[in-house]
């Protein structure tokens, strides 16, 4: 093992740096990987219209990694490489570990108002894990630390694809052997496998993807072997192909008309192996069906996933409290009690998702190795209760701001006749602002809520951690297992001991003058 961080971070010495820049980073992404979109294999991501933005909202995200001004917010000098790392790509040991590892996602989600969810911390949640997990791994224990060491020192962008195509979910998983993705050969090279994964995500721009089993596959023993694998597959995989949604990016008229689609969409695809060769040096586990179902608990995934995902979300709502105070002021309505209410509930999630994550990391509970990870209660209420506040967000837009969300120029070039511009200036203007400010304003809030890609984030934020009803059995399900839920009742029943038929049996209550 390195150095421990307080003995390598001394004053004058400066640890090796490894982390891609943004040029790093987008050059990085030219590697022969098989992207389609439309119908046509994508030459370069980096130039794709339908990617070429989002890649380089990524890029910002690498400077930060560099700049003067917040280097030293977003790294810390890595306990088990001795390299620069980004402060969430290493796994934390105290409380103030997970609290500066918060600074340095929020500045991250700052850099695309909440609007990029799986930026390369997202997968931090589970690889950093690896640093002490690795040994669960085994017999790719030296695998998964090596894939740790390569992924911290970098920040490499890792997606992830981990669930079954929604083909035939009534029926096991071994019963789909022509969709689902399993090993169709083993080489003494490695393996080749088949079939395909969802939902990956941003994969177009990232460099690997981490390709196993959502936890709830339910993979028999005996039956499923040949799909109980999960392993790392570099975009540029021979035989993985990366099949794209439509690209919201790509359909943007002008930064004035979709200023977030524009620059923010991160293209969710599906993958497709047919018969791609995986190295075993990629491989983390392979035909054990126990495995698939644990690593999901022992890996930190769910925890420092929902924290990562949390102060995004705090983000992402304080974003939008802005455009929707702004929005109605502009339309002289933002004294209406009605109005104010909604304003001060969507605060009110906005201030909650915020604590939570001072909680998670103030509070957090010891893990293996001597680490910490962010308190998996608090993140079980958080996952459960961030769909609400997205749709309660989109609730206080459509009730609050209602018509004037659809008031709007058909493009930016409405704005620049000289015919119409008149007729614009007096009549849509807003109050104490001008028609070019208020439809600047009111693009942005139908792009957040109203068009297709703040339909994807609708979509998204409700399905982000699971279905809706899955999520609600699983905080249950924990919360049983921890033994929680039997303090609640060993609670319920003290209450219930203070008295009974004759009267008050303890307390105070059961005295005599």
């Amino acid at each position: 093992m390195a150095q421990a961080e307080s003995d390598l971070a001394q004053p004058g010495a400066e640890a090796p740096n490894d982390l891609l820049n943004g040029d790093t980073y987008l050059e990085s992404l030219r590697d022969g990987r098989q992207v389609y979109i439309d119908g046509e294999l994508v030459k370069d991501v980096t130039e794709h219209p339908a990617f070429r933005n989002a890649a380089r909202s990524m890029a910002h995200l690498y400077d930060a990694l560099h700049h003067p001004d917040t280097k030293d917010m977003m790294t810390t000098v890595d306990r088990y490489t001795g390299a620069r790392v980004h402060r969430f790509f290493t796994p934390a040991h105290t409380a103030d570990d997970l609290v500066k590892a918060r600074d340095a996602i929020e500045h991250w989600a700052r850099l695309s108002y909440g609007f990029m969810n799986r930026t390369p911390d997202y997968k931090a949640s589970f690889m950093a894990g690896l640093a002490v997990t690795h040994s669960f791994y085994e017999p790719f224990g030296d695998n998964a630390r090596a894939w740790y060491e390569k992924y911290a020192r970098q920040a490499l962008a890792i997606s992830h694809a981990i669930v079954n195509p929604p083909v035939d979910r009534h029926k096991a998983a071994h019963d789909i052997p022509d969709v689902y993705l399993k090993v169709v050969e083993e080489r003494d090279d490695g393996i080749v496998v088949e079939g395909a994964k969802l939902m990956a995500t941003a994969s177009a721009l990232t460099h690997v993807a981490f390709v196993g089993q959502i936890h709830l596959a339910n993979l028999e023993k005996g039956k499923a072997e040949d799909m109980a694998l999960a392993f790392m597959a570099p975009l540029n995989t021979p035989g993985m192909k990366v099949i794209c949604r439509p690209s919201y990016e790509k359909k943007a008229n002008s930064p004035f008309d979709n200023p977030l689609s524009s620059r923010f969409d991160e293209n969710d695809a599906v993958l497709v192996f047919d018969k791609a060769f995986i190295p075993w040096e990629n491989v983390l586990i392979y035909r054990d069906t126990e495995k698939i179902h644990q690593y999901f608990p022992r890996s930190g995934l769910l925890s420092r996933g929902f924290f990562q995902g949390a102060i995004r979300m705090a983000v992402k709502l304080e974003f939008m409290a802005g455009v929707l105070d702004r929005g109605t002021r502009l339309n002289g309505t933002d004294k209406f009690r009605g109005v104010q209410a909604g304003l001060g509930e969507l605060l009110a999630w906005r201030h909650q998702t915020w604590a939570v994550t001072t909680a998670m990391a103030m509070d957090p509970e010891p893990a293996e190795g001597g680490t910490v990870l962010p308190r998996m209660d608090y993140s079980a209420g958080y996952r459960a209760l961030a769909p609400i506040s997205w749709d309660r967000t989109h609730k206080f837009f459509e009730e609050h701001l209602a018509g004037a969300l659809l008031m709007t120029p058909s493009s930016h070039k409405d704005l620049q006749n000289p015919e119409l511009r008149p007729l614009f200036d007096r009549y849509y203007r807003g109050s104490g602002t001008t028609a070019e400010e208020r439809a600047k304003l009111f693009k942005m809030a139908w792009d957040a809520v109203g068009s297709e890609f703040g339909a994807r984030h609708e979509l998204y934020e409700l399905n982000y951690a699971g279905g809706p009803d899955q999520v609600r059995l699983d905080t249950l399900n924990w919360t049983r297992a921890a033994g929680l839920l039997d303090q609640y009742g060993d609670f319920v029943q003290k209450a219930m001991d203070d008295y009974d038929l004759d009267g008050w049996r303890s307390g105070r209550w059961a005295e005599t003058d």
